[in-house]
């Protein structure tokens, strides 16, 4: 099982993962109703600037989003533009709408697209750039593009997604992979059984002594569970043959001497056990512990 100092991390990490997610839908909602006032705001200064043309009649394109944080206004029909009348009227819609006070303005030539005027407001005037004023750009088919230069959060928003991903990744892997590995070991640990001073792991073929491990062969192990399952008893040769290779479609001669003989060496550093020979009727497994 997990270690509580480790629990209680995870438990925070999570919380503060649900708590951006939910502040970042709140954030997507916020994206939404920015974007609508941007088009708002955009028409509004799109009609006062065909106003100072005396046009009250020609319409105002679809407002249209053309990057994360840019927007282009578009006339149905020619005007003129006068930077003071451009830059005025933007700041005062942008106002009205509390949009962000930075943001850089391009007058574009529909032919050809060439920037026929731009400026910058930033948040003090004194570094904002608003250069000609005062040159009025003749009749002609402009577009209007407006790019908000606050801090796009887009990577940020990215990286901790990532994040949260991986949190979660992690949570699940702890509590549902990590808890079931730990169970299983555990299940595979308890598996033995107690010989003397031996833990003995039949489906591991092998016996353990502290930190000294010795391999069983196949027939060893066999054996030695017969005797583990009757410590103390006589197990008749009989028994021991048929269990351990007659069932098997084998029919031995001197093979199980043989395999007893080793099996008593490697128990041989535990003086409280030992497999002892019934002359004439078979072995037993003495355990004086």
């Amino acid at each position: 099982m997990m270690d509580k100092k480790k629990v209680y991390l995870l438990v925070v990490l999570l919380v503060l993962f649900l708590v951006w997610l939910v502040s970042n839908i709140n954030t997507i909602k916020n994206k939404e109703e920015f974007s609508e006032a941007v088009k708002i705001s955009l028409r509004e200064a799109g009609n006062q600037l065909l106003l100072t043309n005396k046009d009250s009649t020609s319409l105002i394109l679809p407002i249209i989003k053309i990057g994360e944080l840019k927007y282009e206004l578009s006339f149905q029909s020619e005007l003129s533009i006068n930077p003071d009348s451009l830059v005025s009227v933007i700041k005062k819609s942008f106002r009205k709408s509390e949009l962000p006070k930075k943001y850089r303005v391009e007058v574009i030539q529909c032919e050809g697209e060439e920037v026929s005027y731009s400026y910058e407001i930033k948040e003090s005037i004194g570094s904002s750039i608003v250069p000609c004023k005062g040159r009025v750009l003749p009749d002609n088919c402009y577009t209007i593009e407006v790019r908000f230069t606050e801090k796009n959060t887009a990577f940020l928003d990215l990286v901790f997604l990532i994040i949260g991903v991986l949190i979660v990744f992690l949570l699940l892997y702890e509590f549902l992979f990590r808890s079931k590995q730990e169970t299983n070991s555990k299940i595979v640990e308890e598996q033995f059984l107690a010989i003397g001073g031996f833990q003995f792991y039949p489906d591991q073929n092998k016996l353990v002594k502290k930190v000294l491990e010795i391999n069983l062969s196949r027939k060893e192990c066999e054996l030695l569970v017969i005797f583990a399952g009757k410590p103390n008893e006589i197990v008749k040769r009989e028994e021991l043959t048929k269990r351990v290779w007659e069932d098997n479609g084998v029919i031995v001669g001197r093979s199980l001497d043989t395999y007893i003989s080793k099996l008593r060496k490697k128990l041989k550093s535990d003086p409280t056990i030992k497999i002892v020979n019934i002359h004439g009727v078979g072995y037993k497994l003495e355990m004086n512990n």
